[in-house]
């Protein structure tokens, strides 16, 4: 055999076998989160079809135990598979360590997951698996990807890809109280979802029910010192927003919400560059 066929064949799909055994790189991850309820995501991979559902995620209390600790998938098998699957978890006095298991196809440099961590109510996180999970701001989950999170300021989901987002999750940043950070979905026109405060999923998740916008307000002491903004895009190619607070980001079709950005900037910044274009 050829050094050429050698470097070629962990690219081909096996043809399974009856008592054949695939090897697996499995490698496990002691994730230490402070007090507060987090939201792990398996960013979808798109091997993971070809790969039955790898790179594989299970998240669990470490082998010693530990008190205070509840995980719960959205899986009735507790997996995060690769097509995007994510878990909440609640830490009633931190700090205290979870277990990350990571399973993947070994000998591939691109079957490593890529993982996330969306603090949902108070707390911090502290990254401890490969793939450098960072504390997102707002999750969607996104038609064929599965969750994704973005940042405060940043767009989350793609314009021009015709995948829609099915629901939303925005936290409350450190300062603010989920009771003054809420939103609703657009449902129809004219036809809002009830309001949910912030770290509250909103919205479906594996049912092809797509969003037609967003609404989002701040309350209380966070309108003083918060200046909050939404803008849209929409299958159609439809845009909208930026709107503020309380305002309903929607186009005027009524088309699925593709991609969305949500921004909250501290009152004082936005008067301090405003002072500075002077």
């Amino acid at each position: 055999m050829s050094k050429a066929a050698i470097k070629t064949a962990p690219q081909a799909e096996p043809e399974l076998q009856p008592g054949s055994i695939q090897e697996l790189k499995v490698s496990g991850h002691l994730m230490t989160l402070d007090t507060g309820l987090f939201c792990i995501v398996n960013e979808a991979n798109t091997a993971a079809g070809a790969d039955g559902g790898l790179p594989g995620v299970r998240v669990s209390p470490p082998p010693q135990g530990v008190s205070g600790v509840e995980i719960v998938g959205f899986r009735a098998d507790g997996w995060l598979t690769g097509e995007g699957d994510a878990v909440l978890v609640r830490i009633a006095k931190g700090p205290a360590q979870v277990l990350v298991t990571v399973y993947q196809v070994a000998g591939r440099a691109d079957a490593a997951p890529r993982l996330q961590v969306m603090r949902l109510a108070q707390g911090t996180a502290a990254p401890a698996v490969p793939a450098e999970p960072v504390v997102m701001d707002v999750l969607a989950h996104i038609q064929t990807r599965g969750d994704v999170g973005a940042k405060f300021g940043d767009w989350l989901g793609e314009a021009g890809t015709g995948n829609w987002i099915e629901g939303i999750a925005i936290a409350a940043p450190e300062g603010i109280s989920p009771d003054d950070l809420s939103y609703q979905a657009v449902l129809g026109r004219g036809w809002l979802s009830p309001w949910v405060e912030a770290g509250a999923y909103c919205g479906s998740r594996g049912m092809a029910l797509p969003l037609l916008g967003l609404r989002v307000r701040l309350q209380g002491e966070a309108a003083e010192r918060f200046e909050l903004s939404c803008e849209a895009s929409f299958i159609d190619g439809s845009k909208a927003g930026p709107v503020g607070s309380d305002e309903t980001c929607e186009a005027d079709s009524l088309a699925a919400l593709e991609a969305v950005r949500v921004s909250l900037v501290p009152r004082a910044k936005v008067k301090a560059v405003a002072r500075g274009r002077r």
